[in-house]
């Protein structure tokens, strides 16, 4: 697998500890240790993944994480020295796919990368397959939402979502499972593939992001709804 990976961190050791790792998997590392020049290297360059350190000098890592969902879907994997959970909803709310507590293992790091950039891969090559013949198309159509698997394209009031990987891929599991209440458990490990841990806000935060681009009311959502105790659901 190879990628171009864009690493924003300023401590210096941390940096050169993740280009070695993320190098010797055969990935090519542009490395920054400032949010400024990152920036200017977010608009000339074509990335797949970005690990972004929160607390930076000049433009921090919030602020990069939401200039990059302007404008690209490819995964962000935030990287803190904290460890309060609202740099996480925070980070993953703007439209982070992970975070990574420091201290790290970086071979845990270079699992996360690896986990991150197979499933935006497959997400691309969906996109670049959307054109051809498709025998049965998986297709979700009520209430105004359309939402199209082989193609991944979804429109709400025949106006298209741009969401994320991540976020069509909760959307659609909602929608294979429509009138049953999924746990956040459940969804988690059927999303992202792994072990889901108690308190993890990680589905919450991407929830919360997807009523938003949905112009969904947060008290009162037409489509994803909260059952609380127990999961969501989509109605």
């Amino acid at each position: 697998m190879t990628a171009e990976v864009l690493v924003v961190e300023d401590e210096y050791e941390i940096a050169n500890l993740i280009e070695v790792y993320l190098t010797n998997e055969g990935f090519n590392v542009h490395k920054y240790a400032n949010g400024k020049d990152a920036l200017a290297s977010i608009e000339s360059t074509t990335f797949d993944l970005a690990l972004l350190d929160i607390m930076l000098p000049e433009v921090d890592g919030f602020t990069l994480c939401q200039r990059i969902r302007d404008h690209y879907h490819y995964p962000i994997i935030m990287l803190t020295a904290k460890i309060e959970d609202i740099d996480k909803i925070t980070g993953l709310t703007l439209g982070a796919d992970d975070y990574i507590t420091k201290p790290f293992n970086p071979l845990e790091m270079v699992a996360r990368v690896k986990a991150q950039l197979r499933r935006y891969k497959r997400y691309n090559h969906t996109e670049s397959t959307e054109n051809m013949t498709v025998s049965s198309e998986k297709v979700y159509d009520f209430a105004g939402l359309y939402i199209n698997k082989d193609k991944h394209k979804c429109f709400l009031y025949g106006k298209q979502l741009a969401l994320t990987p991540l976020e069509f891929s909760i959307l659609w599991y909602l929608c294979e499972n429509k009138g049953k209440v999924v746990s956040s458990e459940e969804l988690f490990e059927a999303v992202w593939g792994e072990k889901y841990i108690d308190n993890n806000n990680t589905v919450m935060a991407h929830i919360g992001r997807l009523r938003e681009k949905m112009n969904e009311k947060a008290r009162n959502p037409k489509f994803v709804k909260t059952v609380w105790g127990v999961g969501y659901t989509i109605e």
